[in-house]
């Protein structure tokens, strides 16, 4: 399915469900449309967010968004730091067309400057704060790495990306296992995919979103995930340290190895998405560009 063609289904699968569930929905309006297939189901104040290419990554979706819901509530009981499940109609999992969703408030943002090193730093600690508290199981994160496993192993040779290329993103996975992805460092509940671009700025300060990724393992996942999305959004070295500085725990002191590892995720994630969404060859060859100067350094 190419991405116009999930924007279109998703568009038609949410608008059904919501009207399944007797709620109006005059007009399904796409937020976004990336790696999900974010839908604003009007006049409703609820937000679907659509599987479309990350249900490549699940062998069971029902389960995996199961959790994303059951941590969405958890977190929205006790905080006001993220995006609450919809209380107007069962948040899900829901299927329709093969199309697995989650339903979640809709949330009025700003778009604006970025948020401020110290308003990051100090938000995902408090995340984890509450996090730390869930109750659930979750999958550990050398799920992570699995995923990894697989979609290298569909990978093929295709310009930029050559086998030489996907041979050694196989070999540094399996070199940075033992320190990310079977850390013995201590786990908790996660966000999985902390980054600049899954908070959003409200009128009650930040708030973060997609949590289709939670997940239990070390803290400094999400802090390296976090410190890797500024840098890609071009923030300096003082914006990261600073960042560092106000989420304030000693034990994510050294995330060099953790950092590699979502340098590695996202030029694997980079590479198999540009076969779906063409237009976003531009941003992999660049990265994976990054990625060999490093390499060879």
């Amino acid at each position: 399915m190419t991405a116009d063609n999930a924007g279109e289904a998703s568009l038609a699968a949410a608008q059904a469900v919501a009207r399944g569930h007797g709620v109006a929905c005059d007009e399904a309006v796409l937020i976004a449309g990336g790696s999900n297939v974010l839908v604003h189901l009007k006049p409703a104040p609820v937000v679907a967010r659509v599987m479309t290419a990350t249900a490549v990554l699940h062998d069971d979706a029902e389960q995996w968004l199961a959790r994303e819901v059951a941590v969405g509530a958890f977190l929205a009981e006790r905080t006001d730091l993220v995006v609450a499940p919809t209380d107007i109609l069962p948040p899900g999992p829901h299927e329709h067309d093969g199309l697995w969703m989650t339903l979640w408030r809709f949330v009025l943002h700003a778009e604006q400057a970025p948020p401020e090193p110290w308003e990051l730093g100090r938000s995902l600690q408090e995340l984890h704060a509450a996090l730390a508290d869930f109750p659930g199981d979750l999958a550990p994160l050398s799920e992570i790495r699995d995923w990894l496993e697989r979609l290298l192993a569909e990978l093929r040779p295709s310009p930029p990306l050559t086998q030489r290329d996907i041979d050694r993103l196989r070999f540094d996975l399996d070199a940075l296992t033992p320190s990310v992805f079977e850390s013995s460092l201590p786990a908790q509940a996660l966000h999985g995919d902390a980054s600049m671009g899954n908070v959003l700025r409200t009128d009650s300060g930040l708030v973060w979103n997609d949590l289709e990724d939670v997940c239990a393992g070390p803290v400094a996942w999400d802090v390296a995930g976090l410190m890797a999305s500024a840098r890609t959004r071009g923030q300096s070295a003082k914006f990261t340290e600073e960042l560092l500085a106000a989420y304030g725990d000693p034990g994510v002191e050294d995330l060099e190895a953790f950092l590699e590892a979502h340098a590695l995720y996202d030029i694997v994630w980079q590479a198999f998405e540009a076969r779906r969404r063409p237009r976003t060859m531009k941003r992999a060859a660049a990265s994976l560009a990054l990625w060999r100067n490093r390499r060879a350094g």
